[in-house]
């Protein structure tokens, strides 16, 4: 593995631990409790599982730090500098309904600013991480952002409720994947030209935001101190400017 902190470290244990609670929860789906937690919006046990896990073991290491995680809806404020934040399952109805395609998300805010971050894909054993100034990686593999000129031969992903009404001036291949964490770490590796969605939490994108950006990518000002995004819009810095000017009501 290239040279990574000791933060970062954590990060990768602590999903690797919790993810064998949710690979064993998948393979078991018809046990699984489902409480409602809003529309189009389920909490699981194997959610809370895989929280309690990912916060255990990142308190053990570092006692101090602060914590944001989706399934908890609060914060557990210390370290007002540096803050954990977590989303143990993202793609919680794929997982639901038997779709192996969702992560574990966890990232470092140090200062107001995402520092590093990491996506496990536990199913197909993928794990995308980064860290300022040391580059985006795929199971210990560089990655970067396509290279792609042409709006009409990209592949976009895109999410939310509000899809029906985002249109393209041009022909454009979209995918909704169910997975706003996968969205974004597929196209730091290139996967996907470019992601957009609209109304977001920050823990469903703060590892990705460091991974665009290590792998040569792009994305539109977000303030990570708050957790409601009003939209995000990542891509290459070749089709950035391309994709904004052929989106229409968004």
């Amino acid at each position: 593995m290239n040279s990574i902190s000791a933060d970062l470290n954590i990060m990768i244990k602590a999903s690797e631990k919790a993810s064998k609670a949710l690979i064993r929860d998948f393979g078991e789906l018809e046990k699984l409790q489902v409480s409602t937690k809003g529309p189009s919006d389920f909490v699981t046990n194997a959610d809370l599982k895989a929280e309690k896990i990912i916060v255990e073991e990142l308190a053990k290491a570092k006692r101090d730090y602060s914590i944001i995680s989706e399934e908890s809806e609060n914060e557990i404020s210390n370290d007002k500098n540096n803050t954990w934040i977590i989303d143990p399952i993202d793609g919680t109805t794929n997982f639901l309904h038997g779709v192996p395609h969702f992560a574990i998300s966890i990232a470092l805010k140090s200062n107001n600013e995402i520092v590093s971050g990491l996506i496990y894909d536990p199913i197909k054993d993928e794990m995308f991480y980064a860290e300022k100034n040391n580059g985006a990686y795929l199971n210990n593999q560089r990655i970067r952002v396509s290279n792609k000129k042409k709006i009409d031969n990209c592949l976009f992903a895109t999410g939310g409720n509000n899809i029906e009404q985002i249109k393209f001036k041009k022909n454009a291949t979209l995918r909704r994947t169910g997975s706003a964490a996968l969205d974004m770490a597929y196209v730091a590796a290139g996967k996907f030209d470019g992601y957009f969605q609209k109304n977001l939490k920050i823990w469903d994108i703060a590892s990705g935001i460091i991974l665009v950006k290590e792998a040569g990518g792009i994305i539109n000002d977000i303030d990570t101190s708050k957790y409601e995004i009003e939209k995000v819009i990542a891509s290459s810095v070749e089709i950035n400017q391309k994709l904004i000017q052929n989106l229409i009501n968004f």
